[in-house]
């Protein structure tokens, strides 16, 4: 096996050592903390009026014995629950509060008296169908389940430093690791969306116990090897699937949407379900940098670059399709039917961060930041009780309840879904967003996110307490600062330098420098001393973007960013129908503030409304072409939409020379 080279090979800081204090993502960790979760735990437990109930906590008291009653919910309601244990575990380990403790505490106590003796935990299979279990991986997400359960655990313990969830998860663990392997006696099976590989690698790291990240290999290269497990498992119950119940069905489901349709390290395209792709897509990375695995890697990259530059939308989602929530095929990213779902992009930033681990590169980062500042936050609402599981780049609120192809599509976020496993996955992400700034490597501190905190940090012989400074998104400074230092001071800070600045500039101290620049972040190795400040000068220019020819969606359209925000077009600050206006080519961008509140920026341009003529205003189809007028355009990032008046809304603007 060829081994990845261990010279670009970092690891993110402990979450407990950065403290996050930034204009921008405070407001955002602060709602998670004293909003979000508490409104999510009334969610689970069905106190939210007029919302779709959840049952997750009435499953457990149910499994547990506690209290009567039949199961609610998909057969992966529990993740809702596990996620949200997760988000409180990072929560408490940044901030420590007790009641919010003791309520998790009392969760995790239904959660075991509900395990089975054998480590076996599914709250479905054990009072729905307990003969059912473990019959069909294909299609009833057990270890899903169980990975959520094992990141719980994982996050709680390290929070906390409980350990009951995580003997809990363990004990689970065991269980899979003793039925499913390679050795004689076990199964040789994976589950349809893939979740527990990298769970499991967690479980190891915590633990040290190489039997799960052993476990997490097999399943990650028993998939897609012939024969096929789906299909063995498929014949034995009759052909028939969890979905459809008693139908017998003619054909085989194609093994893309799985992605088993080949070994993954073969596979070149991303297909499939894009949650399921980009979970598996991380626990690969992670298993080519514990195992040192380049084979792995390169499948990797071969497949984030298929994302990027071929399946991606410019504000970082993926998923183009609403049938099977899935990537289609190179550059189709039509705009008023994607999916975009909140928790793909989340996975994409999972991926990322893994990425930059095995080798730094500034596009990883880019990517990971797009997908944050735009489609993750703008799933969640500034209440942080109503939420976007798609995330169009195209919305007609008549469309979207009148054309059964955009029923996905929704123009106002929802209090929670029967389906809720965005929003607990935003809770999760944002709640540990410090492990998202840095990594570190033995003698470097790499700056990915420019979000504001403080952080201790190892590097070579010395120890330094640095403060990170940002002005993002709304002004186009940064700085890094050494606030203390232990040891001789002698490091390397190595700083993203954003694709969006086309113009990015240095100074140390004051004094403007010139950096040594690399794949997208620029080095500055010196001896540092308390007091010394590095600065960082972006160009926040607003510009416009346009797509590959290939994008026939895009055609003629243009997209305005401004820093790492993607801008957008509201109804309510402009007209209806949007898709009537038309940006000048050379249309000059002003960017107001002012709007929203003080800080917002918005982007004025002078635009051009297409408008028939009132003797044909109401003939379907004319020889007469549409009359011309002046119209003043406004565009609000796009992570904002939705917040104000419900109306259209539209990402790509109709460019006219």
């Amino acid at each position: 096996m060829n081994k990845v080279s261990s010279a670009f090979q970092s690891q993110p800081l402990p979450l407990k050592n950065i403290a996050i204090n930034d204009s921008y993502w405070t407001p955002y960790v602060e709602l998670v903390k004293n909003t979000v979760i508490p409104y999510q735990w009334d969610a689970l437990n069905d106190a939210i009026p007029d919302a779709e109930p959840s049952r997750a906590i009435r499953n457990f008291r149910i499994a547990a014995g506690l209290e009567e009653g039949e199961f609610h919910g998909f057969v992966f309601q529990d993740t809702d629950l596990y996620k949200w244990l997760e988000a409180v575990g990072f929560s408490l380990s940044t901030s420590p509060d007790p009641d919010l403790t003791k309520i998790a505490d009392e969760a995790i106590d239904l959660i075991a008296a509900a395990q089975d003796e054998d480590g076996y935990i599914n709250t479905y299979f054990m009072v729905a169908a307990p003969d059912k279990r473990l019959t069909n991986l294909h299609d009833c997400h057990e270890f899903y389940t169980a990975g959520h359960l094992i990141e719980a655990a994982v996050a709680y313990y390290e929070g906390t430093g409980k350990t009951k969830l995580l003997d809990v998860a363990k004990k689970f663990a065991d269980f899979i690791c003793l039925t499913y392997g390679p050795e004689p006696g076990q199964i040789r099976g994976y589950d349809g969306h893939q979740e527990i590989e990298l769970a499991l690698i967690k479980l190891y790291q915590v633990t040290g116990d190489t039997k799960y990240l052993d476990l997490s290999s097999f399943f990650i290269d028993e998939r897609g090897q012939k024969p096929s497990f789906f299909r063995e498992e498929w014949e034995r119950r009759g052909r028939k699937s969890f979905w459809t119940g008693d139908v017998v069905q003619k054909h085989f489901p194609s093994l893309e949407y799985w992605q088993a349709h080949k070994p993954v390290r073969e596979q070149e395209v991303a297909v499939g379900h894009a949650v399921r792709a980009v979970y598996m897509y991380t626990a690969m990375a992670d298993l080519a940098i514990l195992n040192g695995d380049q084979e792995l890697l390169n499948a990797c990259k071969r497949l984030w670059n298929n994302i990027v530059h071929k399946q991606m939308y410019v504000n970082g989602s993926i998923g183009s399709t609403h049938h099977g929530e899935a990537f289609t095929f190179d550059y189709d990213l039509p705009n008023d039917t994607n999916y975009s779902e909140t928790c793909a992009s989340i996975g994409l930033i999972f991926f990322a961060r893994r990425m930059l681990q095995a080798e730094m590169k500034g596009e990883y980062a880019d990517v990971m930041e797009r997908a944050l500042y735009n489609t993750v936050t703008a799933g969640i609402a500034e209440d942080g009780k109503h939420y976007f599981y798609v995330n169009p780049m195209e919305v007609w609120p008549e469309a979207s309840k009148g054309n059964p192809g955009k029923h996905h599509v929704k123009a106002v976020r929802q209090k929670w879904y029967g389906c809720a496993c965005c929003p607990p996955n935003v809770a999760r992400l944002l709640s540990s967003l410090g492990s998202y700034i840095f990594t570190s490597s033995e003698d470097t501190l790499y700056t990915h996110l420019y979000i504001g905190n403080e952080t201790q940090v190892v590097l070579g012989s010395s120890k330094a307490t640095i403060e990170l400074t940002s002005e993002l998104p709304w002004k186009g400074l940064a700085s890094l600062q050494i606030q203390a230092v232990e040891g001789d001071g002698i490091f390397t800070l190595a700083v993203r330098v954003p694709s969006w600045s086309q113009d990015t500039s240095f100074s140390v101290n004051g004094e403007e420098i010139t950096a040594e620049i690399r794949d997208g972040y620029a080095y500055f190795k010196r001896t540092w001393k308390q007091g010394d400040q590095l600065s960082i000068h972006f160009d926040m220019q607003a510009r416009r973007l346009y797509s590959h020819s290939n994008v026939r969606a895009n055609a003629g359209r243009v997209a305005l960013q401004r820093g790492p925000l993607v801008y957008c077009l509201e109804e309510m600050d402009n007209v209806s129908p949007l898709t009537s206006v038309r940006l000048p080519a050379d249309a000059e961008i002003r960017e107001v503030t002012g709007i929203w509140n003080d800080e917002v920026v918005f982007l004025e341009m002078d635009g051009i409304r297409q408008e028939e003529d009132t003797e044909h205003k109401d003939t379907l189809y004319s020889t007469a072409p549409p009359k011309q007028e002046a119209q003043r355009l406004l565009a609000v990032p796009y992570t904002l939409w939705g917040n104000r008046t419900p109306g259209e809304m539209q990402v790509w603007i109709r460019e006219q020379s």
